[in-house]
């Protein structure tokens, strides 16, 4: 329900609709200037009350009722809805309107991208389609028709089987057939002269299925890494989650302007290019890893939002966060299992821990909102991972797959809601889950403070949580916070736990935290342990400890819990920069640890190995640093980071250039683990390399060959980057290069993307140079990844 203006609309307003469309047959006669929506809905009545279809930017031709023709005084039109006040029991109600997707430039509906018409739904688009219960908890079987010029629209798409086309007097029909129930957010269409590759993937129960990814005949070439993903993707989720997909075809649209990632319309996914174009030449690892990562996450969709919806918007982290964390494991079963947690853990702290302090803080499942579209938040997706994550660490992997297993059984062609989802997750576990609750309720990033004691032989630990004010919410009841711990023994191997009563887990016990207060008692210990906390990242909460440098680097050279590692790494790194912010010099333990971890790498073994210590190199980044130290002095931050890198350059320079020795490879690019490690690893060495000298010429030579001799988009990229950002580098280097690269690839939009991210990153380019490049001829401003 909304209010007067502003407009706020909150979940305790929740009321289902009078009527709900069972079916609904649309048909599009696309022309030029203009586009004639016919739509037929069957309607049920369910409660009192009136039939209300939203509605938005539409030119209302014509009404019916059962075939009767209604004047404009037997119903009410306004700008944002149509409503009628009363159809009877049921209804086939006819709906004609007219649109002009050629003037849409907010790219929700249907709108033309370049020569194709496509639409964008999520949230509210499809009620700038045709008058419509556009509403999540509204599930209806469509059947769509797709007319168009034979000629410039000879691929016609919408969602299911195709069950009709024909062509006559120069157009072209087709039409498709959704028999899964499916709310108006998850429509598609596409329309345009499209090239294509296709495959097929067989099921667990032995169907066929058709694999179709579309693009424009330019893009088609770079489109072979996305269907492998999909493959990869269809075959892991029967196997993680027994999800087998339904449908006789799966495809996918690649469009250049898109304003999201991509979108997980049923049975025809439409995607930004940048999700899944890839090749050696113009995509880097990054990238490679994105298409797999995003392919992955809308197909999940199919059943974690497609076949079980959200019932409203609130509950918009029960599609996405699950979705997310799905999409997560596939990530980590394709690559590094350790550095996609590291990852996660460093983005939600990064981006997602800065929003819950501030004015914009929320909850996963929000009680009120003006604009949904605001709502599309880290802390909606990231942290609602994080929250289906934890399910699935108090309840072990065993129990949590059958509470999967009975959400969707239980909630298959329903819009459920966050409670459903709890619900099925209590219903296989003896563990109490109401306190859990307050992960969707409470908005803010809970603080868990860490002391210990050890005392004749017994180890005393205490956890006291809070959680700060947010807007709102001036007062926070304790959470259910699992946190993993582990211990460590002064000879560096882990402390066998197998003697303590409580959750175990291998080396680690989970400890569930329900009161402010909690301590509990490790006893029979023959010398104090290091204490690793919060292993695999086990709760979206900060940890405040008392800790020496030297445990930090004791536990970032031996922790068995790759995270932990890392975690204690960065923590030192931090402390460290802080240090340098005040005037100290580097601690030698620092080059010590770093001094290890190099050793480790040049003999790194397996990619796992390669790419966490890739990671644990690379010194935190700026977005990291600005959330870890406050009060937040940018320069100052910025300028003690520059000089904790120049130190490691210098002081480890022969280790650096063995390093970037050992892991030059001439054999052909390949976009596997190994290889992703191995570059990863390379560039890292080359950008201490070239913070290692202070001859201008010496970093020229350097980075000038390894953009040279680059066979993949990685390396090269690798050195550019460092080209723009060098301030001792010449400019009629750098310049040279700039020309060389936008020459090399004017062609490969996405790749100029990055040319432009790659000069407007630099801590040499003035607000000047920012204005000059958004005059270039490449800049588009109404493309939305020129913007990002």
């Amino acid at each position: 329900m909304r209010d007067a203006e502003p407009g706020t609309i909150r979940l305790a307003d929740y009321q289902p609709p009078a009527y709900r469309t069972h079916t609904v047959a649309l048909h599009f006669d696309i022309r030029d200037g203009a586009t004639r929506v016919t739509s037929n809905l069957h309607v049920v009545r369910e409660r009192d009350g009136a039939l209300e279809l939203d509605g938005q930017e539409l030119e209302l031709e014509s009404v019916s009722v059962n075939g009767e023709p209604l004047s404009s005084n037997a119903y009410e039109l306004t700008d944002s809805n149509l409503v009628i006040p009363d159809v009877g029991a049921s209804a086939d109600i006819e709906i004609i309107t007219r649109i002009r997707p050629e003037e849409n430039t907010a790219l929700e509906g249907l709108y033309k991208s370049s020569h194709m018409y496509c639409t964008q739904c999520e949230a509210e688009g499809f009620r700038k389609i045709t008058y419509y219960q556009d509403r999540p908890d509204v599930l209806a079987r469509f059947t769509t028709t797709v007319e168009a010029d034979a000629k410039s629209y000879p691929i016609l798409l919408s969602n299911g089987n195709c069950i009709d086309e024909r062509e006559e007097g120069g157009r072209r029909a087709v039409t498709w057939e959704d028999p899964f129930p499916k709310p108006a957010y998850l429509f598609a269409l596409v329309a345009g002269d499209l090239a294509h590759i296709e495959d097929t993937f067989t099921t667990m129960s032995g169907r066929e299925v058709t694999l179709k990814i579309y693009s424009e005949a330019h893009n088609i070439s770079q489109c072979d890494y996305a269907m492998d993903a999909l493959k990869r993707s269809m075959r892991w989720d029967e196997q993680a989650f027994g999800r087998e997909y339904d449908l006789d075809i799966f495809m996918i649209v690649a469009v250049e302007d898109f304003n999201m990632g991509a979108m997980e319309n049923k049975g025809l996914n439409i995607f930004n290019t940048s999700c899944v174009l890839a090749s050696p030449e113009t995509a880097t690892d990054l990238a490679y890893q994105r298409v797999e990562a995003v392919v992955a996450h809308e197909y999940f969709h199919n059943w974690s939002g497609n076949r079980v919806t959200c019932r409203d918007w609130f509950q918009l982290s029960l599609k996405e966060g699950f979705t997310v964390y799905r999409d997560a494991e596939f990530s980590s079963d394709m690559n590094s299992r350790t550095v996609k947690r590291i990852e996660d853990a460093r983005f939600l702290r990064s981006v997602q821990f800065a929003e819950d302090s501030g004015p914009l803080a929320h909850p996963v499942r929000p009680d009120s909102y003006i604009e949904i579209s605001n709502f599309y938040t880290v802390t909606i997706y990231e942290k609602g991972a994080e929250v289906v994550r934890m399910y699935r660490t108090l309840l072990g992997a065993e129990a949590f797959r059958r509470g999967s297993d009975l959400y969707f059984d239980r909630h298959d062609g329903e819009a459920a809601t966050t409670d459903d989802f709890l619900a099925c997750m209590q219903a296989v576990t003896d563990l109490d889950l109401g306190q859990f609750q307050r992960w969707y309720e409470q908005a803010g990033t809970p603080e868990v403070k860490f002391s210990q004691a050890f005392e004749n032989g017994t180890l005393t630990l205490n956890f006291t949580q809070s959680c700060p004010p947010t807007p709102g919410q001036p007062e926070k009841q304790p959470f259910l916070i699992p946190v993993a711990i582990g211990l460590i023994g002064r000879d560096g191997k882990p402390v066998s736990l197998a003697h303590v009563d409580g959750d175990l887990r291998g080396d680690t016990l989970m400890v569930k935290l329900t009161d402010a207060d909690t301590t509990i008692s490790i006893g029979g210990l023959d010398a104090e342990p290091v204490v690793s906390v919060l292993r695999d990242f086990s709760a979206p909460v900060r940890v405040r400890r008392e800790i020496s440098a030297e445990e930090l680097a004791f536990l970032a050279q031996h922790d068995t819990d790759g995270f932990a590692r890392w975690d204690a790494l960065q923590t030192l790194l931090v402390a460290e920069i802080q240090r340098l912010m005040a005037g100290e010099s580097v601690r030698e333990l620092v080059g010590e640890v770093f001094a290890t971890l190099l050793r480790q790498a040049i003999s790194a073994s397996d990619a796992e190995q390669a790419f966490l210590l890739s990671t644990m190199l690379t010194l935190p980044d700026e977005p990291y640093l600005f959330e870890q130290i406050s009060p937040v002095d940018v320069t100052a931050i910025c300028n003690a980071r520059d000089m904790l890198q120049g130190y490691l350059a210098e002081h480890l320079v022969e280790q650096w250039r063995s390093l970037y020795a050992s892991c030059t490879n001439e054999a052909a690019y390949e976009p596997t683990p190994a290889e992703m490690s191995r570059r990863s690893l390379r560039n890292c060495a080359l950008s201490y390399l070239v913070h290692s000298v202070s001859d201008g010429a010496a970093i020229e030579a350097l980075l000038g060959k390894h953009f040279d001799t680059a066979d993949n988009l990685t390396d090269r990229r690798a050195a550019f980057v460092e080209i723009c950002a060098s301030p001792l580098v010449s400019d009629a280097f750098r310049q040279s290069y700039i020309d060389v690269f936008y020459e090399r690839f004017s062609s490969e939009a996405l790749v100029i993307d990055g040319w432009f991210a790659a000069q407007a990153a630099s801590p040499l380019t003035s607000i000047e140079d920012m204005l000059k490049l958004a005059e270039h001829p490449a800049f588009d401003p109404r493309n939305p990844n020129k913007i990002r």
